[in-house]
């Protein structure tokens, strides 16, 4: 066993009794292929990691997912509330406790690779008729920051997105990262040839576990040893190529 290994498996063990002394709320919302539902079950790749550290440090918190802004509201005003997966953003630095990163991606505009009006350079994306996006969130709010004033913000949900984009209500998409556009194309049938990736990476950051300020530091120490673990021994990585890498287990 590696040091570094070896030392987050003796920091899970000392810890993990602190954990689960006291009982946190763990929160997430819908944002495949990360956390979503299926068969009625809270699934996607950030979840699995979450198990997995849950695992190591013997806790044992059930997961509640939420809508984006419920869950990120309770993350700021509940006491002792875990929410995954969440960017790391300056604007958030000092508001929680984090543990990660667990994944690092980019969001980039998608078309129909049949569109007569490729987007090519950010002056044609900003000034194009009309860019649809979900209502709520980070990247809405990201969009409108960069001088987005061609927004369509009606989308709830990522698979409405996609399916404006196919009927001919939108021409362009923003909404997922490349992992994201995969899940939903597999579980749309959607031709992965039939998309088009505007090559102008918008957003880029890495996914976090945030925990609420009044979390106990030894808590979040045992989660951060945890994942130091799964990291070490692949593990880590094991569970995000299922997500990004069909058939491997």
């Amino acid at each position: 066993m590696k040091h570094s290994t070896f030392v987050a498996a003796l920091l899970c063990l000392s810890f993990g009794a602190l954990a689960r002394a006291e009982s946190y709320q763990l929160v997430t919302e819908e944002w495949a292929p990360y956390n979503y539902v299926e068969n009625g079950k809270i699934s996607g790749m950030a979840t699995d990691v979450v198990r997995a550290i849950m695992q190591l440090t013997g806790d044992d918190f059930p997961i509640k997912l939420n809508a984006s802004m419920r869950a990120t509201r309770d993350l700021r005003t509940q006491p002792r509330t875990i929410m995954y997966s969440l960017f790391r953003t300056p604007e958030r630095e000092s508001l929680f406790k984090w543990v990660g990163p667990i994944a690092q991606e980019s969001i980039y505009p998608y078309q129909l690779v049949t569109t007569t009006q490729p987007i090519h350079t950010l002056e044609q994306l900003l000034h194009a008729p009309r860019i649809t996006t979900r209502h709520a969130g980070l990247l809405p709010t990201l969009l409108q920051s960069l001088g987005f004033n061609n927004l369509d913000m009606r989308a709830t949900e990522s698979q409405q997105l996609y399916l404006m984009l196919l009927a001919g209500r939108t021409e362009i998409i923003i909404g997922d990262t490349d992992a994201g556009v995969a899940y939903y194309s597999r579980q749309l049938n959607i031709d992965p040839a039939a998309l088009r990736r505007v090559p102008i990476e918008l957003y880029r950051s890495s996914l976090y576990i945030a925990f609420s300020h009044d979390s106990d530091d030894a808590v979040v120490a045992a989660w951060a040893a945890a994942l130091e673990q799964l990291r070490n021994s692949g593990e880590l990585q094991r569970i995000q190529r299922r997500y990004t890498e069909p058939g491997i287990q």
